[in-house]
């Protein structure tokens, strides 16, 4: 199976508003970079959407060291809310309904394929890959702001 480690983040310049997420797949001496931006979405869409992007991207199953900054992400999977959830018909603990269910139902049928460890990195703190994200993302409000 195949290694791959993966960075993404994602931001929004209003929260709904403009927003666009970054990725960075490394393999090897292999690196590539993927980005796109939206009109109106939230921070924690675009946090999804940048996870999905990188998954589905995959040619095939991988092992694969996920780094985000989005707790939202990384503890969704690491505390197993996002099992309490499906066991809660989409519930949260307080009953109400998961947000952003379409993109974690679309980021679990990807998660199925492959052996994820998900690994939470602090955001603006010097992380090379994830301060890469953050830029991708960030240019791509930028371009959505001049349309």
């Amino acid at each position: 199976m195949p290694v791959v480690t993966i960075y993404t983040d994602g931001a929004a310049q209003g929260n709904p508003g403009r927003g666009g997420y970054g990725v960075v797949l490394l393999s090897g001496p292999h690196r590539k970079e993927l980005s796109a931006g939206y009109r109106l979405t939230t921070n924690n869409r675009m946090e999804l959407m940048a996870v999905i992007t990188a998954l589905e991207c995959l040619k095939e199953s991988c092992e694969i060291d996920l780094y985000t900054d989005s707790k939202y992400v990384a503890d969704a999977f690491n505390k197993n809310w996002i099992k309490n959830w499906q066991r809660n018909g989409w519930k949260t603990a307080s009953k109400k309904p998961v947000e952003n269910q379409d993109l974690w139902q679309r980021l679990l049928a990807q998660v199925e394929k492959n052996q994820i460890n998900w690994l939470w990195v602090k955001g603006h703190a010097d992380n090379e890959y994830n301060e890469r994200c953050d830029q991708l993302a960030r240019k791509e409000i930028e371009s959505r702001m001049k349309k």
